[in-house]
This record gives structure tokens, sequence and C-alpha cells, in this order.
């Protein structure tokens, strides 16, 4: 791999591959960049029409730009593929390599289940689940009103131990953190990643929050 791809850094087995581009590699947007992603895969991404939400879909099926936040596989050389820019790719893979899954994960997403749907759709027990949580906007940059607050306490109370008070009515938020609570409320133990900040390091990442510009990065995770 190139030095501008991210390759996770988890126990997979070695038939599952991942990665996420960084700026380096170019807007994921754009035909051009796209061409130079596709030379370190093994097959055209799946690319979705991501709406925020919580839809999943199989990527061997799937029809170009389907609407969906999330899909999974279960053939050989399906690249299972999410843009961002500060929400977070959410990779998961089962631990014999029989199934991998990737969640396009922000506020909204995260907080409506899009992880649980992914997870569900894998059709494999829990522990036998990996988890890498990759680039997204880190906790000191992500500062959120008290609707993005109140959605994540509806959903579980737990969730306030992820935000952290700033001025009156606002809170950073960890998304690193909820996500780890969702995992760990599946029984998903084996969590890797995080620590990332799209916002705090232009040199790497693409940030919406800190540029609003429409630049965006790529996660990839496939079976080979």
């Amino acid at each position: 791999m190139h030095a501008e791809l991210i390759v996770p850094d988890w126990p997979a087995p070695a038939r599952v591959r991942a990665l996420v581009t960084t700026r380096a590699q170019g807007d994921m947007k754009l035909p051009e960049d796209r061409a130079r992603l596709r030379e370190h895969l093994p097959g055209e991404p799946k690319w979705l029409k991501q709406v925020h939400g919580t839809g999943v879909v199989d990527a061997a099926g799937a029809l170009a730009w389907t609407v969906a936040d999330a899909s999974y596989t279960r053939k050989t050389n399906t690249v299972c593929t999410v843009m961002v820019a500060d929400c977070m790719p959410v990779l998961l893979a089962h631990d014999g390599g029989e199934v991998v899954a990737i969640a396009h994960a922000g506020w909204r997403g995260l907080g409506a289940g899009v992880i649980e749907s992914a997870v569900a759709a894998m059709d494999t027990p829990a522990e036998r689940v990996l988890a890498w949580l990759g680039p997204a906007i880190g906790p000191a940059d992500y500062e959120v009103g008290e609707e993005v607050r109140s959605a994540f306490l509806e959903h579980d109370a737990q969730a306030g131990s992820a935000f952290q008070a700033t001025r009156p009515g606002h809170w950073h938020l960890d998304l690193y953190a909820v996500a780890r609570q969702r995992l760990a409320a599946l029984g998903i133990a084996r969590v890797f990643g995080g620590g990332f900040s799209t916002a705090a390091d232009p040199a790497r990442f693409f940030s919406y929050r800190r540029d609003k510009a429409s630049e965006r990065m790529a996660a990839a995770i496939w079976i080979c």
C-alpha cells in the first residue's frame, strides 16, 4: 500500500483487506481520484448514496448509488465502500473472514442505529465480529448542541459519558466513545482504531466541519 493510504491495524484474517484514503489520495467525489483508488482494489467500489440513515445493502447485488449508509458482503472481491469527511467509517469483519461490512456513522446515523443495522445484516455471532473505527472528527473538535445530546440520551442514558460540557447548551461529542458503547451492547468486545481527528489534522484529512468544503475520503473493506 502507498503511504497516503491508511491500513487498519487490527487482527482481521489475512483474506480480509481494508483501507482508508487520505487527502493525498485525492477527493473521492472526483472520477480521476477514484480511478487512482481503483488501482488498490480487486474490483469497482460499491459506492452508496449516503443519507445519514440506517439502511444496509448487500454490496454484491447493489446497484450503483443505492440509497444506504452501510453495506456488507460474503463474496470475494466485492468492495464495500463509504465516503467520509468527519463522519466515522466503522469497519466490521468476521474473524474467519466469512463476511465483512462497513457503516457510515455520523451523529445522525450513529444515533439512529446504523452500526446495529450493519451488524444485524452480517448475520453472524457477535463474538466472532471484529470492529475498527476509522478517521472521524475527534471529541476536542466536535461541539454539538442540545438536540444532538438529547437524541443520544433518549436511546441510552449511558451515552451521557461521551459528552463534555463546553458552554451553555453545548457539548463536545466523542463519536468513538458512542460507537464503542453501541458495539459493547451488541456483544462485540474486540474493537480497534479510533484516536483520530479529521478536523485537527489538515495535512492528512478532509474535514467538513473545519473547511466547509465538499471533498471526501473513502473507506473500503473486502474479502480476497
